[in-house]
């Protein structure tokens, strides 16, 4: 039986912020991967396979409102689970996110104990 609590593909063009989701996740128990946008996330989804995708909304090339859509309607993707993680609070982005079917929305800056907690809960629910 493995230790391993579950893979996380960590999106985000800012590397020092996807240095330290991914270090906290891994410390935690996950396998843990990065992509620096939402374009070089796609590329790589299927061959790291994950059970959750942290994804920041504001990136070059292409953003995650549109890597979340894109992640959603491909059959192949849609059963991962996303949390979208950014510094946009309003309701109305809160609203967008949950339309297109992300599982959880924190905003930055975030409390790592809270990102790691709702990772878990995703993780665990992915598993079974």
């Amino acid at each position: 039986m493995s230790d391993v609590l579950g893979r996380v593909l960590v999106v985000d063009d800012d590397e020092v912020i996807r240095q330290l989701i991914a270090v906290n996740l891994t410390l935690e128990g996950f396998e843990v991967e990065t992509a620096y946008d939402g374009q070089d996330c796609l590329d790589r989804v299927h061959d790291v396979d994950p059970d959750v995708i942290t994804l920041d909304v504001m990136m070059p090339r292409l953003d995650g409102w549109e890597t979340a859509t894109r992640l959603r309607n491909d059959p192949s993707t849609g059963h991962i689970k996303v949390v979208l993680i950014t510094a946009r609070a309003q309701e109305d982005d809160r609203r967008r996110a949950f339309g297109i079917g992300v599982d959880a929305y924190l905003t930055k800056p975030f409390d790592p104990a809270e990102l790691i907690e709702v990772v878990r809960d995703l993780a665990k629910g992915s598993a079974g």
